[in-house]
């Protein structure tokens, strides 16, 4: 076990750096991702690798292509048509992930998650939703719960326009496609805990799909531990022709929507801002799909969503669990939220295929199977973290609950300056539940992550203070 920090060496550390910064009016940079990986990343396991090569550009083009046969899937378009509309669509993907289960050995299931909204700003009538679940049930730790996310449906410039042709094929078939690839290659595999594989439905009418989804694992109780929406990854090409091939965003919320007004007290007097689940979640994400088996680039946004945008993670986080979206690098508007046309100049508009990158959404479907696998098979989340405040003193106490994975080998305490938004230490400490640092509080950030026999690390926990 590697010998805790104490107040003198970090004192030191400190005093070496300014003293430089003195010298040379500029201090030396710290290592960013393209230097060298966080201290708490983990490398991709043999079995991760193996999971990766299977996933397939040219499936995944298919999906998307046969997703945009079907003309519209408006929100409001004809449900019962076989050929056209959302009802056709519906119908395809519980076909498609049916036959993903068959593999599954009796693991996964699939159902049709459906409900009747009743009238809304962009819903003029009662009108049936459906979302498409598939459910891999956790080997090892069952209860515990990921979710990964695209939504279906599309739509054109008028967002009531339900009869013309919407093919959707960036926004979101490339979503809808990540997540059937998924559910492919790990329908034959045996995850730990428990992942769910959902096309939603009315994302373009009010996030109604995800909504229900969201209420209803709300409702049962659902330990979900991390969320991931796919929208609109299918093109690395943006608006000025400009590409960026290899990079994904991650857009990831600092103060949580759910947050009380007991605890926006409690953060403000002790920080952690930018220390919410869900921002733990794409430190995590970083750690496990930022590498070269994935081949992306992961860059973490510090925003719910794109400017006053919004997409199918946010229900999940208003009901308090942590959740982030992907999305391609830089977005190109002629080919989304568009009727299909082309103008006086020859610009093709409209949501079409051939506007879509397949071997980049490829890599976006690597990064989320590397999140989402590696979460399923590495121990969850540390419960009840703590700092104990019932006394003054310049070290630092550190409780937590102990996680009941049988494979739990122990646990890390982690920190980082105040001003790093990247853990840059990582204290081994056994199979313990407390632990005492010679730091203070007062002067960086603490966390704690659970490690198993495996050497599988969870997200971190940020803890909160105990008196």
């Amino acid at each position: 076990m590697r010998p805790s920090p104490t107040r003198r060496t970090v004192l030191t550390a400190t005093a070496a750096g300014a003293a430089a910064l003195t010298a040379t009016g500029t201090a030396e940079a710290a290592p960013t991702s393209a230097d060298r990986p966080p201290a708490t990343a983990q490398r991709p396991t043999r079995e991760l690798r193996a999971l990766l090569r299977e996933i397939d550009a040219v499936r995944i083009e298919a999906t998307v292509r046969r997703l945009v046969s079907f003309g519209t899937r408006h929100t409001l378009s004809v449900q019962d048509d076989p050929d056209r509309g959302i009802g056709a669509a519906r119908d395809w993907l519980l076909a498609e992930l049916t036959s993903c289960a068959e593999a599954s050995g009796g693991r996964m299931t699939v159902e049709l998650q459906s409900y009747v909204q009743e009238p809304a700003p962009r819903i003029p009538t009662p009108t049936k939703i459906t979302n498409v679940v598939a459910t891999l049930r956790g080997s090892v730790t069952p209860e515990r719960v990921y979710v990964v996310s695209g939504h279906y449906d599309s739509r054109v410039t008028d967002v009531m326009d339900a009869m013309s042709d919407a093919p959707g094929a960036d926004d979101d078939a490339s979503g809808v496609a990540v997540v059937l690839e998924l559910a492919r290659v790990m329908a034959k595999r045996r995850p730990a805990s428990t992942i769910v594989f959902a096309a939603v439905a009315g994302e373009e009418q009010g996030l109604f799909g995800s909504a229900y989804l969201a209420q209803q694992l709300k409702a049962a109780g659902t330990d979900v531990q991390g969320m991931f929406t796919n929208d609109i990854v299918g093109s690395a090409t943006a608006d000025d022709g400009t590409r960026d091939p290899y990079t994904i965003r991650l857009f990831t919320e600092g103060v949580p929507s759910s947050e009380t007004p007991e605890q926006a007290a409690l953060r403000r007097s002790v920080g952690g801002e930018n220390d919410s689940a869900t921002r733990q979640l794409a430190r995590f994400v970083r750690d496990v799909a930022d590498n070269d088996a994935t081949g992306m680039l992961v860059r973490v946004i510090y925003r719910r969503d794109r400017y006053l945008r919004g997409g199918d993670h946010i229900p999940f986080l208003e009901r308090g669990y942590p959740a982030a979206r992907f999305t391609e690098p830089a977005e190109d508007f002629a080919h989304q939220h568009q009727n299909v046309r082309v103008d006086d100049t020859g610009k093709q508009y409209g949501d079409l295929p051939e506007f879509c990158d397949f071997p980049f959404t490829a890599r976006v479907a690597k990064a989320n199977a590397a999140a989402l696998w590696t979460l399923a098979q590495a121990p969850g989340t540390p419960k009840n973290p703590r700092i104990i405040t019932s006394n003054l003193t310049n070290s630092t106490s550190l409780t937590w609950a102990r996680g009941p994975e049988p494979d739990l080998a122990g646990y890390e305490v982690v920190w980082r300056e105040t001003t790093s938004p990247e853990w840059t230490h990582v204290l081994p400490v056994g199979d313990a539940t407390t632990h005492e640092v010679d730091l203070s509080k007062d002067n960086v950030f603490f966390g704690v992550r659970a490690v198993n026999r495996s050497g599988l690390r969870s997200p971190v926990a940020f803890p909160s203070p105990q008196s």
